[in-house]
């Protein structure tokens, strides 16, 4: 049913991802199909590496700890941005068209009045992109 899962990921959050990377990774095997991990980082040195290369290797390190760890086929697909924060949904969206993703995989939080005015990053995703996406709540 799936070819290609996309699996946005914070390097800097891992641990607030488990969720996400659990259902990820079941979903992989379950339809034998890639994961394609999928990050946006800054131009500019920051913990996550001094220039983009850097952050990208970063990123394709952990895609391959997922695929040994989970026995999935991955690839990682790293971004750049000015603002990271305030450019991400867009970010992701052109990420699902670059990736050839079928169905994106991310992880969310229980919607709070915040919420309300400002949609989350899942909530922009899955109203505007061009495949299917399941957001995962929880830990």
């Amino acid at each position: 049913m799936f070819k290609n899962i996309m699996a946005p990921v914070d390097l800097a959050h891992i641990d607030g991802l488990k969720h996400a990377l659990a259902v990820t990774a079941d979903l992989a095997k379950l339809y034998d199909c890639d994961v394609t991990f999928v990050a946006v980082g800054t131009g500019t040195p920051g913990k996550l590496g001094h220039n983009p290369e850097e952050f990208a290797q970063k990123l394709g390190e952990f895609a391959a700890s997922q695929g040994e760890m989970h026995g999935i086929r991955t690839k990682h697909h790293a971004m750049t941005s000015h603002d990271p924060v305030t450019e991400l949904d867009d970010a992701l969206l052109k990420a699902v068209g670059e990736t050839g993703a079928d169905l994106v995989v991310m992880q969310s939080h229980v919607p709070g009045l915040v919420d309300y005015v400002w949609p989350s990053n899942g909530g922009k995703v899955a109203g505007h992109a061009k495949c299917s996406v399941m957001v995962v709540r929880g830990d």
